[in-house]
C-alpha cells in the first residue's frame, strides 16, 4: 500500500508538471492572448490529471514487473524491446481507459457511441508523452543499476584483495613450521640435548608468528628482535658457520615491515646457500635510503629441490597489495640483496581508518556547507524576485503570466531543497547512502 500512495503523489506531481508545460507552451503560441480563463484552466487540469495518473500508474507497474522479473538482463536488446513494446501496449489501454472515464462517465456519452467515434489521432499526443516518461523511467532504473554494478564491483575487488592478502599471510604458518621441523629432525639425529634446547625456542619464535599473523604491518624493531631470535635457532644447527651483522635498534621508530618478511629472507639465504665451517654465511641487515636491506654473500648449493616459492614470491605479493612501491632483488657474483621499503604514514598508501574517516567526514560537511549556501541564495533571490515580477505582471496586463516564474522556479527551489536536504521524490530520502550499505551488507555482493 505504501508504495501505491509513493506511486501516486510522483503521478501527480508529474501531471501537474506536463499540465504547466502545455500552459507554457500555449501562452507563447499566443491562445491566451485575449484572456485567461480560471475555469477552462481548473477543466483542462483535471481531465489532463486523469490521464496522468492512469498513464503512469499502468507504465510504473509494468516497469516494476520488468526489473523484479529481469533486473540486470533488463538492458539487453530483446529485453529492452519488450520492454517499450509493453509500454506502448499498456499506454494506448491506459489511454483508452481515461478516455472512457472522460467521455463516458463524466460526459455521459453512450459507450455504443464512443466507440464508434474512436480515432487514432485521440491516441497520438498522450501516447508520445507516456513513451517519454517512460524513457525517462528507463534512464532514471539504468542510472540506479550502473551505481549498484559500481559498488558490487568495488566491493568485489576489495574483498579479493583482502582474501588474497589472508591466503598470503596463511601460507607462512605451514611454510614456517615445516622448515623449522626439518631442522629439528636433523637436530634429533645429530644432538638430542640441543634439540631439546631448539624445541623451546622454537616454541617461542612460534608465538611470535601466531602473533602477527592477523596483522598487515609491523613495525621494523619487532622485526629486527624477532630476527636475533631466530638466528639463534640457525645456530644451535650451523653454530659458528653463520654471522648475523642487525642493528640493535631501527633507526626510524615510526618504519613498517610486512610481518615475518625478515624472517623469510633469512630462511631464503640459509636455504639456497653452502653453510658450513669452511664457508660460513655472512648475513647483513641494514637500513638505507628507506629501504631494510638484506645481503648475504652468494655461495649456491650445485643441487637444491625446487623452490616452492613460498619465500619471496609471498613477500612480493603482500608489499604489491598494501602500497605501490617494489620489493628490489639484486644478484651479483658475490651477494644476494633484497630491498623491503619502509612504510611509514607519509610514504605507504594505507591509511588509519579513523583519519580516514576524519577526513572524508570534513569533506563531506564542508561540500554540504556549499551546497546550503547555494540553496539559500536561490531561495532568497527567489523571495525578493518573484513579488516584483507580480507587482509588475498586475500593473501591466490581464494575463497571469506570473504563475509561470512562480511555478517553474518555484519548482527549481522546491527540487535544489530536496537534494541539498537529502530528500528524492522518487526514492526516498538518503536512497543513495541506503542503498549502498544494504547492498555492502548483501554477501552475493
Amino acid at each position: 500500500m505504501t508504495s501505491f500512495f509513493k506511486h501516486l503523489i510522483r503521478a501527480i506531481l508529474i501531471g501537474t508538471v506536463i499540465y504547466f508545460i502545455i500552459l507554457a507552451i500555449y501562452f507563447f503560441m499566443g491562445r491566451f492572448n485575449e484572456g485567461f480563463n480560471y475555469q477552462n484552466a481548473w477543466t483542462d487540469y483535471y481531465k489532463n490529471m486523469i490521464f496522468a495518473l492512469i498513464l503512469y500508474m499502468v507504465n510504473a507497474y509494468w516497469i516494476q514487473y520488468l526489473i523484479v522479473n529481469y533486473k540486470h538482463d533488463l538492458f539487453s536488446l530483446k529485453r529492452f524491446t519488450i520492454g517499450i513494446s509493453g509500454n506502448i501496449l499498456v499506454s494506448i489501454l491506459g489511454i483508452f481507459l481515461s478516455r472512457i472515464i472522460l467521455v463516458v462517465v463524466l460526459e455521459k456519452m453512450p459507450l455504443t457511441e464512443f466507440l464508434t467515434n474512436e480515432k487514432p489521432g485521440y491516441y497520438q499526443s498522450s501516447l508520445i508523452i507516456a513513451i517519454c516518461i517512460s524513457l525517462i523511467f528507463y534512464a532514471i532504473w539504468y542510472y540506479k543499476y550502473r551505481q549498484e554494478t559500481k559498488v558490487k564491483e568495488q566491493k568485489i575487488i576489495a574483498g579479493t584483495a583482502s582474501a588474497k592478502f589472508d591466503a598470503l599471510k596463511n601460507q607462512l604458518d605451514p611454510h614456517f613450521l615445516f622448515n623449522s621441523l626439518n631442522v629439528l629432525t636433523s637436530l634429533i639425529e645429530e644432538d638430542p640435548h640441543q634439540a631439546q634446547k631448539f624445541t623451546t625456542a622454537l616454541s617461542k619464535v612460534y608465538r611470535y608468528v601466531l602473533e602477527q599473523k592477523n596483522k598487515d604491518l609491523v613495525s621494523v624493531e619487532e622485526e629486527l628482535q624477532f630476527a636475533k631470535t631466530y638466528v639463534k635457532l640457525l645456530k644451535m644447527r650451523f653454530e659458528d658457520s653463520i654471522h648475523l651483522e642487525i642493528p640493535e635498534h631501527s633507526a626510524n621508530t615510526e618504519a613498517k615491515i610486512v610481518p615475518l618478511s625478515l624472517q623469510l629472507l633469512l630462511e631464503n639465504a640459509v636455504k639456497h646457500n653452502v653453510v658450513t665451517s669452511s664457508k660460513p654465511l655472512h648475513i647483513k641487515v641494514f637500513e638505507k635510503d628507506g629501504m631494510l636491506m638484506v645481503q648475504n654473500n652468494l655461495q649456491a648449493k650445485q643441487v637444491v629441490k625446487k623452490s616452492s616459492g613460498v619465500g619471496l614470491q609471498n613477500i612480493q605479493q603482500r608489499y604489491g597489495i598494501l602500497t605501490d612501491r617494489h620489493v628490489e632483488i639484486t644478484k651479483t657474483a658475490k651477494d644476494f640483496t633484497v630491498r623491503l621499503p619502509l612504510l611509514t604514514k607519509q610514504v605507504s598508501v594505507m591509511e588509519t581508518q579513523q583519519t580516514y574517516i576524519d577526513d572524508k567526514r570534513y569533506e563531506k560537511a564542508k561540500e554540504h556547507v556549499e551546497r546550503l549556501k547555494g540553496f539559500y541564495g536561490n531561495l532568497t533571490a527567489y523571495i525578493i524576485v518573484i513579488p516584483c515580477l507580480a507587482l509588475l505582471n498586475y500593473n501591466t496586463t490581464s494575463f497571469p503570466w506570473i504563475i509561470f516564474p512562480t511555478l517553474g522556479w518555484g519548482f527549481g527551489v522546491v527540487m535544489h531543497g530536496m537534494e541539498v536536504f537529502g530528500y528524492n521524490p522518487l526514492w526516498g530520502k538518503s536512497w543513495e547512502e541506503r542503498k549502498i550499505r544494504k547492498f555492502m551488507d548483501e554477501d552475493q555482493f
